[in-house]
Parts: structure tokens; sequence; C-alpha cells
């Protein structure tokens, strides 16, 4: 039975972010808020939850996971970036856009995808979810909470919380989130000089980007 943590969106209650942080860190997947739907979250150093969070979703290997970040300065930990990529994500971060770069050496190889060795890194603006990377310390693995079978993310805690209830270790309830996914920019093109490519066009607009 999962656990239901109801707070406040702008100024989470330390207390229950506190009793979310210990779920996590006994390998527990947990449904959060984020400023693009709800989201699966676990521990990124727990193969056992990473496993446990493909299942709950029903997808492999391939399908590439997010990791969250608090800010850059720990996206630089996972990804190789140089200076025209890191001016692009300065202007859209924190904000609803997931952007696949090349993983550096010290992401584990279970965590990048498996043929392009490519990572999706995420820095949100929920101030709930925020305030959870804060007192995790780290950064979180997730993907979108779209239930297996069906095609829209679910943006609505009590219906998730319902579904996954004997899935899930627990569920952030900070209201109802914006329904469309990220926007997916893939970086890596940069790299060689060239452009970022527009993988998904989601909740994130283009324009601030100059794409």
């Amino acid at each position: 039975m999962s656990q239901f943590f109801e707070v406040h969106p702008e100024n989470p209650q330390p207390r229950l972010l506190k009793q979310a942080v210990q779920l996590l860190e006994k390998g527990g997947v947990l449904a959060v808020p984020t400023d693009s739907s709800y989201a699966l979250v676990c521990h990124l150093d727990d193969k056992a939850a990473a496993d446990r969070l493909r299942r709950i979703r029903q997808v492999d290997d391939k399908h590439h996971l997010t990791l969250l970040c608090r800010d850059l300065s720990e996206l630089a930990s996972y990804a190789k970036v140089d200076n025209r990529q890191y001016r692009l994500l300065k202007l859209a971060t924190p904000g609803p856009y997931t952007f696949i770069l090349e993983a550096s050496k010290e992401v584990p190889r279970r965590l990048s995808h498996p043929s392009r060795k490519t990572i999706g890194l995420r820095v949100p603006a929920h101030p709930t979810l925020q305030a959870l990377l804060a007192m995790h310390d780290s950064p979180l693995l997730a993907t979108t909470l779209i239930p297996p079978g069906e095609t829209e993310p679910w943006n609505e805690p009590d219906a998730i919380r319902e579904r996954f209830e004997h899935e899930l270790a627990g569920v952030i309830d900070a209201g109802a989130c914006a329904l469309a996914p990220t926007t997916v920019i893939d970086l890596t093109p940069m790299g060689s000089g060239g452009d970022p490519e527009v993988v998904r066009l989601g909740h994130g607009a283009l324009e601030p980007l100059g794409l």
C-alpha cells in the first residue's frame, strides 16, 4: 500500500518530504509532480529500484530514462557539455525540457542508451520537486507517468494512487500538473558543429531557445 503525502504546492512541508526521501533510500518508486505531468522516480544508484520503475511503466532497457537534477552543476557530472550546449541549457533551465546529451563515464552503463551512450537530463521548475531533490541531495532517475497501454501522461494524484497503490511506495500530492509532456531536444549534434534536434514538442516552448 503506497503512502500518500499531501503537500503545499509552493511550500511543501519538509517533514513529509523527509518521509518521501526515506522511501526512496529504501528502494521505493514514487509518483511526483513536475512542471509537465506527474513522473515516476527512484534512487539513481539502486538497480532493483530502476528495474521496478521499468516494470511499473512496462518499458524495456532501450527506453530512455531521465535524470532529474536540481541545477546545471549536478548535470555536469553525468553529461559531456561544451560551451554552445551549456548556453542553450542555461536558457532553458529550470523548465519543462528534457535534453539528450552524451553520457559521461560516471553514468552507469545500465542507465545510458545501450547503443548511443546518451542520457536524458532535466532540471525541473516545480517547487515541490525542487525541494525533494534538495532534500535527497542527488539526482533522481525518472520517467513520465504514462500507465501501461495508454499514450497520455497522468496528472491527477488521486487517480494515480488508486491505479498504482500496490506498486508504488508513495505518491506526493501537490495538486494537478500540466498534462503535456516535456519538450525533448537532442543536443548531441552540437558536439560536432551541428544544430540541436527537436525530438518531441511538448510543454516547453522553442522560441525562448531560439529554435
